[in-house]
Order: C-alpha cells, then sequence, then structure tokens
C-alpha cells in the first residue's frame, strides 16, 4: 500500500497506509487525521480537505481541474501548491505523498 504523510500545522507528522483508488481525503478521514475535515464528503463541494502538497510532489500530481480550481477560491491561506484531497486519487506513483494541512483547518 502507498504511505502518505500528512503534517499538521503544529509540524506533527502522521504517516498512513493508503487503499489505492482512494483520494487522499478519505485516507485522511479512514486514518483519523486531523484537519482534514471533508464536510462535503469528498463533492468537490466546501474546500475543507484542503492542503499543501509538498514541492517535491507537486509535478507529479495530475492538473488542477477548473472545479477544483473553483473551490480553491473559498479556502483560505491558498498557496501555489495548494490542491484539494479529495480529487487526488491514491496510486502506486504516490506512495511517499507528503502533504501539509493549513493552520485554519485543525
Amino acid at each position: 500500500m502507498p504511505k502518505i504523510t500528512y503534517i499538521a500545522h503544529s509540524g506533527d507528522r502522521k504517516t498512513v497506509d493508503a487503499q489505492i483508488g482512494d483520494s487522499v481525503m478519505l485516507s485522511a478521514i479512514k486514518n483519523s487525521v486531523s484537519g482534514i475535515d471533508a464536510d462535503c464528503g469528498g463533492a468537490c463541494a466546501c474546500a475543507t480537505c484542503h492542503v499543501y502538497v509538498d514541492a517535491a510532489w507537486v509535478d507529479r500530481l495530475p492538473p488542477m481541474l477548473e472545479l477544483e480550481k473553483g473551490m480553491l477560491d473559498f479556502a483560505p491561506e491558498v498557496r501555489p501548491n495548494s490542491r484539494l484531497s479529495c480529487r487526488i486519487e491514491v496510486s502506486r506513483e504516490l506512495d511517499g505523498l507528503v502533504v501539509e494541512i493549513p493552520s485554519t483547518q485543525r
């Protein structure tokens, strides 16, 4: 199983085994990662699964679609490496992915 590391704003790290085909958001929910609220359940309608993708991984992700770009307009503290974790599908190629949870999501 691919491993994903979630970094809380406090610096605490949690590495989880993620199931291929799940989203990074769903992997966080299944593993009780704090700060990934996913109020809309992964429908790309709330931006409460906002994460910052580690620079080493940004170019390895599929391009962002317009729906995701539009939802990020509602997220605070957006950065160039911001993504919605509900839109990132776990694959073998993402083994080792590192994402940081914004300070506004605790």
